[in-house]
């Protein structure tokens, strides 16, 4: 049984109070993507968590506060605690005590909450690999490579907002009450239960936003002000330096194959593709001239069954452009 392992409830008070290693968090990650009982018994362990941790105004007793936590787990479990569960309770009150001791407890109106208590949970996919996981709330995350995630320990509680940078898929779990935010400096998503695909890496020229399934608000955050709700099978582009938005028609799915480990691209920017190619393949390109970044292209690839040169042939077969390899590098010119 899920609840007597004991392996796997001291990763999850690691997990709870943010001091897991980059290994043991995917660990978890991984754990809790096997099935939906796994990602059941994680949310109800985090609510147990945080109910657990309510201090006093004048000190912190950490007998009390395992006391408590043993009351609610074992209201959960409808049963008497286990040695496993002992030892994540202890686990829990002491990262209690500890957090008590380094964070700032707000106070109001006699209710106890903690306030930015907790460290962030962080996921981060590095070039050349794509990463695949569920957040607590049950939303389903592909990052792309050298892509990352940031959301609070709170996710799911109080809110449902995750930090982008990069390129990620959302299968988001429906949940009226709490809207799912995707945030990015100069673009953010805001969905209650949809599919979509959001592309703003730091050094693109544009954003992107392509939605699958339902409907998402999106919000410019250089226009301030400027936003529109979107259907499925639309794409909205954002040029960073004017602020512009543009909405096409566009064959949704095909933005998201990139999951399925191909390589597309429909319209993009070479100076897009140049990068996508880089992050895809570890590699580094670079153009010859400024005006290049402005071609468009079209194509579709494997990227374990096709190699770097036969996604540059293609292009170059346009008569758009003509590439070399120097050195160790890739350059790609008129």
């Amino acid at each position: 049984m899920i609840k007597n392992n004991s392996h796997i409830n001291e990763l999850l008070a690691g997990y709870f109070s943010g001091n897991l290693t980059a290994e043991q968090t995917s660990e978890i990650n991984d754990w809790t993507a096997v099935s939906e009982e796994n990602r059941r018994y994680l949310m109800s362990m985090r609510n147990i968590w945080f109910s657990s941790l309510v201090a006093d105004t004048s000190h912190y007793d950490s007998e009390k506060a395992y006391g408590r936590f043993l009351n609610r787990k074992t209201a959960v479990d409808g049963k008497t605690k286990t040695p496993g569960v002992k030892r994540l309770a202890w686990k829990i009150a002491a990262a209690a005590a500890t957090l008590f001791m380094i964070s700032y407890i707000s106070f109001k109106q006699g209710s106890r909450h903690f306030e930015n208590a907790l460290t962030d949970i962080v996921i981060e996919t590095p070039w050349g690999a794509t990463t695949k996981t569920f957040l607590p709330d049950g939303t389903l995350v592909w990052l792309n490579a050298g892509s990352k995630i940031t959301c609070s320990q709170g996710f799911g509680i109080k809110e449902r907002d995750v930090r982008l940078s990069g390129e990620g898929y959302f299968e988001v779990a429906r949940n009226e009450r709490l809207p799912f935010n995707v945030l990015t400096d100069e673009l953010s998503v805001r969905a209650l239960g949809t599919k979509f695909n959001f592309r703003n890496y730091s050094d693109d020229d544009e954003a992107e936003v392509s939605l699958l399934e339902g409907k998402v608000r999106i919000n410019n955050n250089i226009n301030k002000g400027e936003s529109m709700n979107i259907n499925p099978d639309r794409r909205v582009f954002l040029d960073k330096k004017s602020g512009k938005m543009l909405v096409s028609k566009i064959n949704a799915d095909n933005t998201a194959e990139w999951t399925n480990g191909y390589v597309f691209f429909d319209e993009e920017l070479l100076g897009d593709i140049a990068k996508k190619l880089e992050r895809s393949y570890n590699v580094k390109i670079i153009l010859e001239t400024p005006d290049m970044k402005q071609l468009r292209f079209y194509g579709n690839f494997i990227r374990k069954k096709q190699s770097i040169t036969d996604i540059l042939d293609a292009l170059a077969s346009t008569g758009k452009m003509k590439y070399k390899m120097q050195n160790s590098e890739i350059v790609i010119s008129p």
